[in-house]
């Protein structure tokens, strides 16, 4: 299993570069399929935790800062 986001960005790649080529047997197609759905939850993981680290730095109309939670919207 990868260590990082980014290694696994890149072992996803590369699999879908192998499916795409349509060479390769089935089990081997299988067992990549299986792989790449476990990178895809590592990713996902990996993305839902960065979401929830990320604060929004703002400054309010008293030109103090304000920070709070990332909730999936800009402001």
């Amino acid at each position: 299993m990868p260590q990082t986001f980014e290694e696994a960005v890149s072992r996803l790649e590369e699999i879908v570069r192998l499916l795409e080529s349509g060479e390769l047997p089935l089990d081997e197609t299988v067992r990549l399929y299986e792989e790449g759905q476990k990178l895809l939850a590592f990713c996902q993981q990996k993305l839902a935790d960065a979401e929830r680290r990320i604060k929004i730095v703002t400054i309010n109309d008293g030109g103090e800062l304000q920070v709070r939670e990332f909730e999936g919207d800009l402001p």
